[in-house]
């Protein structure tokens, strides 16, 4: 039997598309190993985010070479969709793909099976409109489900290449939507994570549905508990999404609204769309018809231009809403995006101790978040061992505290209530009940 291998960098996204193409492997007859093993394939599906994850997706490929100089390797991915010319000359690489046609990667691993060792596929990704289906009915090893609605970006940061990696937006059908939440629930699935590159655009091209209206309608499907969003924009929380998130039990409390700055002439050169006030009034919103809710987002620091007086009215800001979790990035510019080409880009020790602020920062509120739950009895999904304590378990309430205490493996998979007794930064420990 044929061994396929995969590596998997950035988002959860990348996660579910790769957990999808791995099927794809497997009924076409492969095994799959891991990445260390030596294997006949090896996909390594990228991210391009930063230049550092074009770095980490270099290394990768050439690791993968190292593990078998004979094997294909196949690189996927945002990288290898923006930069297919570059990742195509780098040694080793057979098949380069994108972000598209992956439904169509035996095939292509055939063709270089055949003798054609070198092979790009990269096609103009903006010009694509429909959804690509990848449906994953397996979820090994998983316990909450991550389910891929929706497809690209118009947004058009002026710091972000993902708009070119992906193309522009669309949405996997209601109906094909509903169809996979059901198969997941039938195979005992509790949580369903719903992602997308810009998943609050979901149904923009697609008539009379939307983000609330596929949420609403999972709702309705039996065994499934939880329903969790990825990442928001602060103009989706308005009044009335607020009020009917809400009404839905299983919807969870935690809103991941991605920020990038509190400095309104920063947002306006990251060309967001949406101020400092509004993304507060989203926050406010959210916490006071909410309970429990944590809010979590994404901050960076040393976009071009990014003075002291602005960073400064970010953290103040991040200060005074005092969220839940922060994810801090230093700017890194991007081949082909406006802010690569803007003046006054940052030094990179201005970027550092910027961040190291944050990050203390983010520490501090992290633990205030958890310590309001001390003493409080909820129910926590449980996910995996704890890696180095044995005869723990670990797992997440509704609003996304890491929760770890003494448990079985049985009790993978069940959400079991849980007294929370001790908070810290990186988790709180508890005791089931």
């Amino acid at each position: 039997m044929k061994k396929v291998a995969f590596y998997t960098l950035g988002c959860k996204v990348n996660q579910y598309e790769t957990e999808a193409v791995s099927e794809i492997f497997e009924r076409a007859g492969y095994e799959t190993v891991d990445f260390e093993e030596k294997a006949d394939v090896y996909v390594i599906n990228t991210c391009t985010v930063t230049n550092l994850s074009d770095r980490k997706s270099r290394q990768t490929i050439r690791k993968a070479r190292k593990n078998n100089k004979d094997a294909i390797i196949v690189v996927m991915g945002c990288y290898a969709q923006t930069a297919p010319e570059e990742v195509g000359s780098i040694e080793g690489v057979n098949l380069v793909i994108g972000t598209k046609d992956r439904n169509k990667i035996i095939e292509y691993i055939k063709q270089i099976e055949d003798g054609n060792r070198s092979l790009n596929v990269v096609g103009n990704i903006m010009s694509v409109r429909e959804f690509e289906e990848l449906d994953v009915d397996l979820y090994k090893g998983r316990t909450r489900a991550y389910l891929k609605i929706q497809e690209g970006c118009s947004q058009f940061c002026t710091y972000c290449i993902i708009p070119y990696a992906r193309g522009p937006i669309r949405s996997k059908q209601p109906e094909q939507v509903l169809k996979e939440v059901g198969k997941l629930a039938e195979k005992g699935f509790k949580e369903i994570v719903l992602t997308g590159i810009h998943l609050a655009s979901y149904g923009r091209d697609i008539k009379n549905t939307s983000l609330l209206d596929i949420v609403e309608r999972i709702h309705d499907i039996e065994g499934i508990e939880r329903i969790r969003l990825g990442s928001i924009e602060p103009t989706t929380v308005t009044p009335e999404f607020v009020e009917a998130a809400a009404a839905l039990r299983k919807l969870c409390p935690h809103y991941h609204i991605s920020l990038q700055s509190g400095c309104d002439a920063t947002l306006k050169r990251m060309n967001r769309k949406y101020t400092a006030e509004e993304y507060r009034r989203a926050v406010y919103m959210l916490r006071e018809s909410i309970t429990d809710v944590a809010i979590t987002t994404d901050v960076m620091v040393g976009f071009p231009g990014e003075t002291e007086e602005e960073f400064e009215e970010t953290f103040r800001f991040l200060t005074d809403i005092s969220l839940a979790q922060m994810h801090i990035f230093r700017f890194s510019p991007r081949k082909g995006t406006p802010a690569a080409t803007y003046e006054n880009q940052v030094d990179a020790a201005v970027k550092e101790e910027r961040s190291n602020r944050l990050i203390e920062l983010n520490k501090k509120n992290m633990l205030r978040f958890r310590r309001g739950f001390e003493g409080r009895v909820m129910p926590v999904l449980f996910e995996q061992e704890v890696k180095g304590k044995d005869g723990y378990m670990e797992g997440h309430t509704a609003n996304y505290i890491k929760v770890i205490c003494k448990g079985e493996d049985n009790l993978k998979g069940e959400i079991v209530n849980v007294r929370l007794d001790r908070a810290s930064v990186d988790y709180m420990e508890g005791t089931i009940v």
